[in-house]
């Protein structure tokens, strides 16, 4: 039996702190082109300073001097392809940049143990109580066991899947205990056994959930900044 459920993630206020990426790439194609037009330069300056001292009576022969322009060649095509690296690198992290602002707001699910069982009362004074986190399973399980735990580590509701697939899992929690009442609003923990053939998997991962509020970018890269704190965007298993 897979859990699953329709969820409603929070909403965080939208802060989008991306830079212009255009200019740098523009910027990072000119000085790389500009080093390599210097490089040849410099290569032909000493390589015509060598010609006009020479000796007259053993000037450098044919070989060497295809040799010397061959060398030239080589060299300006590594850097040709350095610098195409350089700006798809630019390009790349210009496109995540783009792709992360699109997750302000949303919930995504990363690696971590805890929940947050909150409640709220409709307009009917219905109360609802829910909490949303999830699983990564690398390996197909014939069953999966989640315990999730009070602050005193006591487990207060039990839920099993059976015959699961390798993926990631959101599942929803409705508060409910084993002994059929409702759990307090707050913060709980838990973990997850998945068993295949009788043994027990070492791949299973826990997921909590996170409300991405702004997006950073700078030397280390595009960082998500959650109600958790920040992540990058491979930290990520799914988006809700």
């Amino acid at each position: 039996m897979t859990i699953s459920g329709v969820i409603d993630t929070p909403k965080a206020a939208a802060v989008n702190s991306t830079s212009g990426t255009g200019s740098a790439t523009s910027a990072s194609g000119t000085k790389n082109a500009n080093d390599i037009g210097a490089d040849q330069d410099k290569f032909m300056k000493l390589l015509v300073t060598q010609l006009k001292n020479q000796d007259p009576l053993n000037p450098m022969d044919n070989a060497a001097m295809t040799s010397q322009l061959a060398q030239l060649s080589t060299v300006t095509g590594i850097n040709k392809v350095n610098a195409t690296l350089e700006s798809l690198r630019t390009d790349q992290a210009s496109a995540q940049s783009l792709t992360a602002t699109n997750l302000i707001g949303k919930g995504v699910l990363v690696e971590g143990k805890g929940i947050e069982l909150s409640s709220s009362t409709d307009s009917a004074g219905k109360t609802t109580t829910t909490s949303v986190f999830g699983i990564d399973l690398a390996t197909a399980a014939d069953s999966v066991t989640i315990s999730i735990q009070d602050k005193t580590g006591a487990t207060v509701r039990t839920m099993n899947m059976k015959g699961t697939d390798i993926g990631t899992y959101p599942i929803t929690w409705d508060g409910t205990t084993d002994a059929k009442t409702v759990a307090p609003a707050g913060s709980y923990t838990f973990a997850v056994k998945a068993v295949s053939g009788g043994k027990t998997l070492t791949d299973s991962t826990p997921l909590q959930l996170a409300a991405v509020a702004s997006v950073s970018t700078g030397s280390g890269g595009v960082k998500l900044n959650t109600s958790l704190g920040q992540f990058a965007m491979s930290d990520v298993k799914e988006v809700l």
